[in-house]
């Protein structure tokens, strides 16, 4: 007895490309391909996914490196100031770059020190700031350990929105597109709802903490609360949960916007959260070299 690609896919949770590549590969028993079709046992198992092996391997690793900054911990001023030099302007310029501000990395330097660049609008240094502002109040949030709520999520996009006064801090009243997205942002009435299910379901999720923020980033995102400024506000919120956590908050780079709109699209598409988590854990795994490499200078 033998049943098909189909429905091999739906008995497994897979999909059809997936079960097409495994059977091209040997890694399920017995499948046999009859002209363009593959045969597959009707009791064939399940093949062990190497991808799940890898987010298994990179997340002890980030546990392991987690571990050995907390045998470090309190750390000194002094050592917090040196492992945060840098990080606010380049954090600042590629959140700020992937929504389409203009500025240069150098110019947004040069902008958080309090100068003006001729020939950029007003708009691009206003964002600028904002984000700064928004971070260092996210810094005050980790101090306290504040708990994730509705009312910091909106004071944290009043930040980020300096240029739109109207808007700042606000649940959108219109419904929204997002040009060449494969997911609809949610009408303006389920808003609410949706954003304290998502706070509900972020607290009680007892997921990996790259697992649970890749989700709520993502869910966050799909929701789009705010008429503008999701983006921004959805990575400090991410950099938030993970401070809190004792983790280093990431950068997400302007030179890796693209993976990153894709990961959302595996998830919409294909209900496949790993590109979400790999991008993290990978941001994560790399900032934690980075803070014990100096550390141990």
């Amino acid at each position: 007895m033998y049943m098909t690609v189909r429905e091999a896919s739906a008995k497994w949770g897979i999909s059809d490309r997936r079960i097409r590549v495994l059977c091209s590969e040997g890694k399920i028993i017995g499948a046999h391909q009859e002209g363009r079709s593959w045969k597959i046992p009707i009791d064939a198992e399940k093949p062990a996914d190497g991808r799940f092996k890898l987010k298994e391997s990179i997340f002890v690793q980030i546990d392991h490196k987690k571990v050995e900054l907390d045998e470090r911990r309190p750390l000194t001023e002094g050592e917090v100031e040196r492992l945060n030099e840098e990080f606010t302007v380049e954090y600042t310029y590629n959140s700020n770059a992937i929504e389409g501000n203009t500025l240069t990395l150098r110019e947004t330097d040069l902008v958080l020190r309090g100068l003006t660049i001729d020939q950029r609008p007003l708009k691009d240094h206003m964002e600028a700031v904002g984000h700064k502002e928004a971070f260092n109040y996210v810094r005050e949030l980790v101090k306290e350990n504040a708990t994730l709520t509705e009312s910091i999520i909106k004071q944290i996009h009043f930040l980020v929105l300096a240029d739109k006064k109207d808007d700042r801090g606000v649940y959108r009243r219109i419904p929204v597109h997002i040009m060449g997205a494969h997911h609809e942002p949610v009408q303006p009435y389920l808003i609410e709802p949706k954003m304290e299910q998502l706070l509900l379901d972020y607290a009680t999720s007892e997921d990996h903490i790259v697992t649970k923020l890749a989700r709520f980033h993502i869910d966050f995102e799909g929701i789009h609360p705010f008429i503008d400024g999701n983006g921004r506000t959805g990575r400090l919120l991410v950099n938030l949960e993970l401070m809190k956590a004792g983790y280093p908050p990431i950068d997400i780079k302007f030179t890796d916007r693209v993976a990153y709109y894709n990961a959302f699209d595996a998830y919409h598409v294909k209900h496949d959260l790993s590109a979400m988590e790999y991008l993290f854990a990978g941001y994560i795994n790399a900032r934690l070299d980075t803070y014990l490499k100096i550390l141990k200078e």
